[in-house]
């Protein structure tokens, strides 16, 4: 990964591993099995998620956030938050870090 990292270049079609996604989901148990269906279409592209929600009285909330760190093509990773801002109730942002 490391070398990942020290080639890319902006523009080149080269893998980024200096990209963050943060997505926000307001209706949990509506939206859940498109944002995981979502998710795994793009799986290879994604190499850490991190899932977060409020427990209120022992129950989950129904707004969560993921943070996801993607190693892929900036083209992807577009797609990918293209597709979930297509989802109602799903907010998602792509940090390029690279630049």
């Amino acid at each position: 990964m490391f070398l990942q990292l020290n080639q890319y270049k902006k523009g080149d079609g080269k893998m980024n591993c200096l990209q963050i996604m943060a997505i926000r989901v307001e209706q949990r148990e509506s939206t859940a099995i498109e944002v995981q269906k979502t998710l795994t279409e793009y799986g290879c592209a994604i190499s850490v998620r991190l899932g977060l929600h409020n427990n209120v009285l022992d129950k989950c909330s129904p707004k969560g956030l993921l943070i996801l760190q993607l190693c892929s093509e900036l083209k992807v990773s577009k797609e990918l938050e293209h597709k979930l801002n297509l989802i109602d109730g799903v907010k998602a942002k792509l940090v390029d870090l690279s630049e």
